[in-house]
């Protein structure tokens, strides 16, 4: 990069928000800029790092670690992230063209209607400024987009339309898991899934490689960079290796340009007549933070304090044992079943929502560690791998997390590589969250009980979904929110943020579907104001 460029509408992030804002926004006609930090890398060359990769416990490996666009690494905890709070916090995610979304397990929920109400409903947490029924139609816009394949069952949350495919079928293990408690009164559905269950929008039908997480190998899993693709032919410019580090305002607290730096620290200012920040929600109020001016010296957006504040994401436990019998689970998508009981009643006035999901990933690499570590070799490490493998059944779940002003991404004295603050995160877990994990424990314990489970081994440490959300919330009062329901930053007529930054609530299910909905829903607000 080097100069000066220009555009109707410059977008910073290529994941599924800023990639879907741009394909939208450059089908309308409009001239748009999409910046994106990472590299771009073509499907056969994360495959080929996956294959090549030493350790394939770490899903990350066969992105490339870049100084220049640094991330979360999952085996060296730190290196990035600084925790400063009573809980670590320990997300993924990817800066590349296409975002986070290369690696994910492809569900795609929409949220419940009392999600958007749980202030009004249960007297905690903070409402969304509109009804699930303002976003409705944008969800329906947003399965078509990615493709989503799902069941025709009622899941809790009002359609208008049919999903674009019909669910992909189920394997033994989730239809015997869906029989065995079915019985005792669990309801167990199959998931919705952003991934082809038959050819669709140029990708392939799955074909059960099991290998979503850390990539697909042959497109049947929707990712992101099929939207920087789309934008790019419909005449938008992405230019990759872009690291925004300042959003540029004038005194009238209009956005005039983004400034991003090359691997060489080589700086480009972009200007534009509007300006999305798509950046996820760590990057993005990291950007805001950093852009401080004599006239914002608090940042962009910050005139609520509230930039970076009330971080949430979806805390998970979970359960592993033996199974009485084989159920042989690695046949197909990583995860297909979820149980919905507790999503939404009146326990939320007490405590967390949440969703329990089966995995579907096959065990074969934790099962074989565990047994190498107790010293089996030969034809017994082979038998018991067998047997395990085939007899292991894995849950685990989503908890609801609550905003809280405490729970917040800031800035490091530390630098990275060209020289910018790292992110540093404060963060902990209310008894609201845990009260829900206390009673997932004991319905892991009903749920083992009833496949005669042994070697029972939970995991309660309410660890990170990489579901990153509140960080710029959504409100109608500039005094405690960063956005307003169009997702226009309060104070800067021509600035919007888009992704699960802005989310208000998260519920208890996996949140890029609502990020779609949400990205789609601006694009349009974007356009009309162009117009």
């Amino acid at each position: 990069m080097a100069g000066s460029t220009s555009a109707d509408v410059v977008v910073v992030g290529s994941g599924v928000a800023g990639s879907l804002v741009a394909y939208r926004l450059a089908r309308a006609g409009a001239s748009v800029i999409l910046l994106e930090a990472g590299p771009r890398l073509a499907r056969w060359q994360i495959v080929d790092n996956f294959r090549r990769a030493a350790d394939k416990r770490d899903l990350c490996a066969p992105y490339p670690l870049l100084p220049h666009a640094p991330r979360p690494e999952p085996m060296n905890p730190g290196a990035y992230l600084i925790d400063r709070g009573e809980t670590p916090y320990r997300p993924q995610y990817l800066r590349l063209v296409g975002g986070t979304t290369w690696h994910w397990a492809g569900a795609a929920w929409r949220l419940l209607p009392a999600d958007f109400r749980v202030r009004a409903l249960y007297g905690v947490g903070r409402d969304w400024p509109f009804a699930y029924e303002t976003l409705e139609p944008w969800y329906g816009q947003a399965e078509a987009e990615l493709g989503v394949a799902g069941p025709n069952l009622d899941l809790g949350s009002p359609r208008s339309t049919p999903y674009p495919m019909d669910a992909l079928p189920l394997s033994w293990m989730d239809r015997r898991v869906a029989d065995v408690l079915g019985a005792q009164s669990f309801r167990v559905v199959p998931e919705p899934m952003a991934r082809n269950s038959r050819p669709y929008d140029a990708r392939p039908a799955c074909c059960g490689n099991n290998n979503c997480m850390p990539v697909c190998p042959i497109g049947a899993l929707y990712h992101a960079a099929t939207h920087a693709d789309k934008a790019e032919r419909a005449g938008a410019t992405l230019i990759a290796q872009a690291v925004a580090y300042r959003i540029e305002a004038n005194d009238r607290g209009e956005i005039a340009a983004i400034h991003c730096k090359d691997p060489n620290g080589q700086s480009t200012r972009v200007t534009g007549r509007r300006f999305v920040i798509a950046a996820n929600g760590i990057e993005t109020p990291r950007l805001l933070l950093m852009s401080t001016s004599a006239r914002f010296p608090k940042g962009i957006a910050n005139g609520s304090d509230q930039v970076g504040r009330n971080l949430m994401d979806h805390p998970g436990t979970s359960v592993s044992f033996l199974a009485n019998e084989a159920l042989w689970p690695g046949r197909g998508p990583v995860e297909m079943s979820s149980i919905v009981d507790f999503r939404d009643g009146p326990f939320r006035a007490q405590q967390a929502a949440k969703k329990l999901h089966l995995s579907n990933a096959a065990p074969t690499l934790a099962v074989t560690w565990n047994l190498l570590a107790k010293g089996l070799t030969g034809g017994e490490l082979d038998r018991q791998i067998r047997e395990r493998c085939a007899r292991t059944l894995t849950f685990g779940s989503f908890h609801e997390q609550l905003p809280s002003g405490a729970n917040r991404v800031t800035l490091s004295a530390q630098k990275d590589a060209l020289g910018l603050p790292r992110p540093e995160i404060a963060y902990g877990i209310d008894d609201y969250t845990r009260r829900g994990a206390a009673d997932t424990r004991a319905q892991f314990a009903r749920i083992a009980g009833f496949f005669g489970g042994t070697e029972l081994e939970y995991d309660d440490t309410l660890g990170a979904s990489s579901h990153i959300m509140g960080t710029a919330i959504m409100g109608r009062d500039p005094r405690d929110s960063v956005v307003d329901a169009e997702c226009r930053a309060h104070g800067h007529p021509n600035l919007f943020i888009a992704g699960s930054a802005v989310m208000p609530a998260g519920g208890s299910v996996n949140c890029t579907l609502t990020i779609a909905a949400l990205s789609l829903r601006l694009a349009g607000t974007i356009e009309a104001s162009l117009k």
